[in-house]
């Protein structure tokens, strides 16, 4: 069976990944009812931590995820039984058959690959955590560089000013008097 295939068939319940009875039975290629006798025969070997049944209210949810098709066979009364990784391993060795070791396998390498795949968006989500933060940093810092750069140009331009005012001041200073009454006669050196 795919991957992927394998994959489809995790879900989270209780904050736990699993994989209902009706899947695995049709992975181990026997009936569900079949698999929950077995695991009965067998219930010594499925602490809570590797199997509990659904509750009503977990099924419901979980039933309006996917479509309800002809292959999942049971009375509506009763609940599917959610087994962890641990009790999915454990699984074959209560069945005991080539098919119950190949599936282990594969369902093993599934929750391996979803474990990792879960693992390497934690990191990637820490580490655009820290781009982010980074980020802020600098438009907070951008923006009191810019006030700062404001507040020099601001002083500068006054400064500036300053200086345009000197010169006009210096070249429109008034003429006196004496200097405006032009001295007629002859200019002598």
């Amino acid at each position: 069976m795919e991957l992927t295939a394998i994959q489809n068939m995790i879900y989270e319940v209780r904050g736990v990944r699993v994989m209902l009875d009706f899947d695995l039975a049709e992975m181990y290629q026997v009936e569900t009812r079949v698999l929950n006798q077995a695991v009965k025969r067998n219930i010594g070997r499925f602490p809570e931590d590797f199997m509990f049944q659904l509750n009503t209210k977990e099924w419901d949810a979980m039933s309006s995820q996917f479509v309800m098709t002809s292959r999942i066979k049971r009375p509506k009364t009763s609940l599917p039984f959610a087994f962890t990784e641990h009790g999915v391993i454990m699984l074959s060795s209560v069945l005991r058959s080539p098919v119950a070791v190949q599936v282990s396998i594969e369902v093993s390498r599934a929750f391996v690959a979803m474990r990792n795949y879960i693992m390497s968006t934690k990191v990637v989500s820490a580490e655009l955590a820290e781009i982010h933060a980074k980020l802020e940093l600098l438009e907070k810092n951008d923006e009191e560089n810019m006030a700062a750069v404001n507040d020099l140009s601001e002083d500068v331009r006054k400064e500036i000013d300053d200086i345009y005012h000197a010169i006009a001041e210096l070249s429109i200073r008034p003429v006196s008097v004496e200097e405006a009454r032009k001295k007629i006669g002859f200019k002598t050196k």
